[in-house]
């Protein structure tokens, strides 16, 4: 099964991809995270002086598609997730069940503020990474073939659960 997490930065999609592979620790597990099929830095277009890694051109698609498709053939689940994971219409095809953890701008930017991990992002910025979400993140049109979470609140995993053990939610 091959099941997707989309939603903005600091939403919670790391977090709970990590409680899925926890769940189902007795079966073969892999999480492919969008962040590691980025460009290197000197392919990705710039925004002011940052490097503009909110557009999906700072994304491999073609290593990311491949090594979603290498996965499935060795692993009983497949979970991946990202800021971008549902821009790619082929990729978006080989999903088996879908996800897309909704949080509001204030969440976003309460939790931004306190992710130093590439330091410390200017507020233009962290606007901008909302604006691109809104823009390429999210998924084209709200449907019913994705399951929307409310990631202002702690996600309830024996939901996520039953929606994904759910054979006629596609």
């Amino acid at each position: 099964m091959v099941i997707a997490i989309g939603g903005v930065s600091n939403s919670g999609k790391s977090h709970l991809a990590e409680k899925l592979v926890n769940h189902f620790r007795d079966r073969s597990t892999k999480i492919i995270s969008q962040d590691n099929f980025a460009l290197p830095s000197d392919q990705i277009p710039q925004i002011i002086d940052h490097i503009d890694w909110e557009t999906p051109d700072s994304i491999n698609f073609p290593k990311f598609k491949q090594t979603i498709l290498d996965a499935i053939k060795s692993h009983d689940f497949v979970i991946v997730e990202g800021i971008f994971a549902y821009y790619d219409k082929k990729i978006n095809e080989l999903y088996d069940k879908k996800l897309f953890i909704e949080i509001s701008k204030e969440t976003f930017l309460a939790r931004k503020i306190k992710d130093d991990r590439w330091g410390i992002e200017p507020a233009w910025y962290m606007d901008h990474i909302w604006n691109s979400y809104l823009k390429f993140g999210q998924p084209k049109k709200k449907s019913k073939n994705i399951y929307y979470l409310n990631g202002n609140q702690e996600i309830i995993l024996s939901d996520v659960l039953q929606y994904l053990s759910n054979k006629f939610s596609q």
